[in-house]
């Protein structure tokens, strides 16, 4: 039996621990390499930042690169 390796972000939640909050359609979202998980999260926190530059998002509902990590997951 073959396994092919998926990666997720996972985001650290002090009721559960480091959990994959990322979803589409409610199904957790998982990305085939550990670069395509690191672009999308890059990519997440990059419009956070920019939501607080612009005003829409006060300075301190932001995000945390340490709250973050990327996992491989079997699939």
């Amino acid at each position: 039996m073959s396994t092919t390796k998926r990666y997720e972000v996972r985001h650290y939640t002090v009721c559960d621990g480091w959990v994959n909050t990322w979803l589409i359609n409610d199904e957790p979202q998982t990305f085939a390499t550990r670069e395509e998980a690191q672009a999308e999260l890059d990519s997440f926190l990059s419009e956070i930042q920019s939501e607080i530059d612009s005003g829409e998002r006060e300075p301190d509902a932001g995000y945390s690169r340490d709250e973050f990590r990327i996992e491989e997951v079997a699939s």
